[in-house]
């Protein structure tokens, strides 16, 4: 069965879902289309991460670049707060989205 098999049998229904059934499947779906765009700002993410690290270990072994091999393990260090962050946001923006959905279905149907 392929994703799409899957979101198309797994259709939220205000009339015969609870609201916390209902924004768990609308979410479930919303995960599978949109993680995809995201998957390409994480690896950018992940990948300067390295970069920073990496530079920053390397400037440790110079006494005067030590400065820029600090400053870079602190941007490195604030990049690893960006991906769970972004994260966490986008994920209670989508649930209020959803439950604001189901109550206005069940007002109007």
């Amino acid at each position: 069965m392929g994703k799409l098999a899957f979101i198309q049998e797994k259709e939220a229904d205000a009339n015969s879902h609870t609201r916390e059934q209902y924004v768990e499947i609308k979410m479930g779906n919303h995960d599978l289309f949109f993680k995809k765009g995201y998957k390409v700002l994480y690896t950018l993410n992940d990948f300067l991460l390295g970069l920073w690290f990496l530079i920053g270990s390397i400037f440790f072994y110079f006494e005067s670049l030590k400065t820029w091999g600090v400053t870079l393990f602190v941007l490195g260090s604030l990049q690893m707060l960006i991906r769970p962050s972004i994260r966490m946001v986008h994920s209670i923006h989508m649930k209020k989205l959803y439950q604001k959905e189901y109550e206005e279905k069940q007002n109007n149907g």
